[in-house]
């Protein structure tokens, strides 16, 4: 009724599940674990507010006892995500810092249901994608450093992005990381401005302000951005296709915690190392001007920008407006579908909306300090997200 991770199969437990399990049994670093596979969830789907059996709980229990009964993660491994045809990125829910079966058995839950959630059906009808849900659970990192990588393509480099703490604040776009691009041993890098890190404390995760002399200090050295890329090279040869990674350090061990093809190209990263600045000079508010961001989804829009906060601005969004946040929840996937572009004040080229805004082939600046101030609601602007500017008219 479990399958441990490196038993797991693509077709038992899905993509996510069962390409983890091919780097365990590679030797590689990756968190153990086991899953809950697909004919646990289409046994149980249609009755999805009953409690688990009995004998998974007591399944749950034993495969936590031989992982050593840590906190861990509680992953979605749906059938359709982390393929090459689409990355389901954010789609789904992750349940952080969960220790024992009680509340494991509820993590699965809240992974089960989110394959019915309205983001996950409005990316699965913008992909074409059914699916059904295994989980993943995996010891937790408790991670000093954290963040993704896309792997090297022919004669580019790899691209990493690193934040303070658990990697969540990367993937999600809460904060804007830092940038290293490596290739041949050598490391480019851009600091970004991390104020805030996400960690797990007892009873959860929590986030707190990341103190000033560390928002714009380097996560990583050169030395170890060199090794989490050669670690994604021999991810990479053993995929047989470019990957993206997550992963996390603790204690000086890198860890791997997903794998997965890379679906669509981010544009090509600034070609010099730059700092990203703390603020970002404003003409105001319906003025015209020029800013500029991380290009983290090629092409060009012209549209009203409509700046929303939250789920109680979506009855005004409109087809072709430009989506204008401080940083996309999964929650706002269905918004991307009628986009024009989007426009963040945080975030990276490797996180999840950035990924989406690709797959979708909508243009998408990230990281513009102040969005939400300098443009104004209903204002006519042009979105590069090749060059990584927004222009006002």
């Amino acid at each position: 009724m479990i399958v441990p991770l490196a038993r797991a199969t693509v077709a038992s437990c899905g993509a996510k599940a069962a390409a983890l399990g091919v780097l365990l049994r590679a030797g590689l670093p990756v968190p153990d674990g086991f899953v809950v596979p697909f004919d646990v969830y289409r046994r149980a789907e249609g009755n999805a507010d009953a409690a688990l059996p009995g004998d998974l709980v007591e399944l749950l229990r034993r495969g936590l006892d031989e992982i050593g009964d840590p906190p861990v993660a509680v992953r979605s491994s749906a059938a359709h995500e982390d393929t090459a045809a689409a990355s389901a990125a954010g789609q789904y829910e992750s349940v952080l810092g969960v220790r024992g079966a009680g509340e494991v058995a509820q993590a699965i839950r809240t992974c089960w249901a989110s394959l019915h959630s309205a983001r996950a059906v409005a990316y699965q009808e913008g992909t074409g994608s059914e699916s059904a849900m295994a989980v993943l659970v995996q010891r937790l990192v408790d991670a000093d450093v954290g963040g993704v990588m896309f792997t090297a393509g022919p004669d580019g480099p790899t691209v990493i992005e690193a934040s303070w703490g658990l990697g969540a604040s990367v993937v999600g776009g809460a904060v804007t990381p830092d940038a290293y691009q490596v290739m041949d041993g050598v490391v480019s890098t851009t600091v970004g401005d991390k104020r805030i890190r996400l960690d797990r404390r007892a009873g959860g995760l929590t986030t707190s302000t990341v103190p000033g002399g560390d928002r714009r200090r380097a996560c990583l050295d050169d030395a170890t951005a060199v090794r989490i890329a050669r670690l994604g090279d021999v991810v990479a040869g053993l995929s047989g296709a470019p990957q993206d990674i997550e992963w996390a350090i603790s204690d000086q061990t890198i860890w791997l915690l997903q794998s997965r093809p890379i679906t669509v190209a981010p544009p090509a990263p600034p070609s010099a190392p730059m700092s990203v600045p703390l603020s970002t000079p404003s003409p105001g508010p319906g003025k015209a001007g020029a800013f500029t961001g991380t290009p983290a989804s090629g092409g060009t829009a012209t549209g009203v920008a409509r700046i929303v906060r939250g789920p109680a601005d979506f009855a005004r969004f409109r087809q072709g407006d430009i989506l204008v946040c401080r940083y996309t929840d999964p929650a706002w996937t269905p918004l991307f579908r009628v986009a024009a572009g989007v426009v963040t004040e945080t975030g990276g080229v490797l996180s999840h909306a950035a990924i989406v805004a690709r797959e979708y082939r909508i243009p998408a600046v990230l990281g513009l300090p102040q969005a939400m101030t300098v443009l104004g609601d209903g204002a006519l602007i042009t979105v590069d997200g090749t060059a990584g500017t927004v222009t006002t008219q």
